[in-house]
């Protein structure tokens, strides 16, 4: 199997694949059309040394696939506005009276991805904290607390995507992320991209995004374990400042797990692959043609 430096997101009703600093996003229209736009993105781990270091470059590249992220899925949710006509918000219009229309798009991707970090630092730090310091006095020690800890945040992940993929629009995007992979699948197979080759490939993948968000919550586990801490807010505490520590380290694994096809790689990968039976469906041929386009866009660069 070849091994090609490729990765990719799913967004609304297209996909985005991006290869060393180039990136294409293509997007199925309405009108059935195909849109493909590359753009060009040299990360910061490549353009200072000491970014570029194991750990600090994965942290990196974590708040970068966020920030990134949430750029593709606003540009793609373009094409979908339902009036094109329709009157900014007071808050929108704030905005550009302070910053200018062409920063405010930033501005509010700074506060989207700001508010998507709250929600996530609650949902999988907070609440998972406040249950295991409920169940303290019936552990006999912080170890097994943050044990419990992070047991619960893999049942709250689990349980959080296993509710989002009955949402109809959700279905759509896991299709498309099926699509990603089994195109990045056929690029690593040596066959040509054609949608009969895509098809059939395998929609799971050991370097998938998701497989990242589980390690996290393994790698979590081990860290903190390390920490002797009892009272919650230095428990709160340790997690913010290591946050960005095991964000660095999973990268790595995930790395190593991509580069690796072994026992042990896949010992590790089996979790977040049964996580992706959730997060990627089969895709339609119409689906496969978008990361296609994408996928082709981004080797072109």
């Amino acid at each position: 199997m070849k091994n090609v430096d490729v990765g990719g997101q799913a967004i609304i009703e297209g996909v985005m694949m991006k290869k060393q600093d180039t990136y294409a996003i293509a997007v199925r229209k309405p009108d059935k059309e195909i849109i493909l736009e590359k753009r060009i993105f040299k990360s910061f781990s490549k353009r200072n040394k000491i970014l570029g270091l194991p750990i600090i470059r994965g942290a990196v590249a974590f708040v970068e696939s966020l920030v990134m992220g949430m750029k593709i899925l606003t540009y793609s949710a373009e094409f979908f506005e339902v009036d094109g006509d329709q009157e900014p918000s007071k808050f929108e219009k704030k905005l550009e009276n302070k910053f200018g229309k062409k920063k405010m798009d930033d501005v509010l991707i700074f506060i989207s991805v700001t508010l998507a970090s709250i929600l996530s630092i609650g949902l999988f730090i907070l609440l998972p904290l406040g249950i295991s310091q409920l169940l303290k006095p019936l552990l006999d020690s912080t170890r097994l607390i943050n044990l419990v800890d992070g047991i619960i945040r893999i049942l709250i992940l689990f349980g959080y995507i296993y509710l989002i993929s009955f949402m109809k629009d959700i279905q759509r995007v896991f299709q498309y992320h099926g699509a990603e992979h089994k195109s990045i699948h056929c690029l690593e197979n040596e066959e040509e991209l054609t949608i009969e080759n895509v098809k059939k490939q395998s929609r799971l993948h050991k370097r998938c995004g998701t497989n990242f968000l589980f390690i996290v919550v393994i790698i979590s586990v081990l860290v903190l374990t390390m920490f002797n801490v009892d009272t919650f807010f230095l428990r709160l505490g340790v997690r913010l400042l290591m946050l960005p520590f095991i964000a660095g380290l999973s990268y790595e694994v995930i790395k190593l797990l991509g580069k690796n096809d072994n026992v042990l790689a896949d010992i590790v990968s089996f979790p977040g692959l049964c996580l992706q039976k959730i997060t990627t469906q089969e895709p339609d041929d119409e689906q496969i043609e978008v990361a296609i386009a994408a996928l082709k866009g981004a080797l072109e660069g």
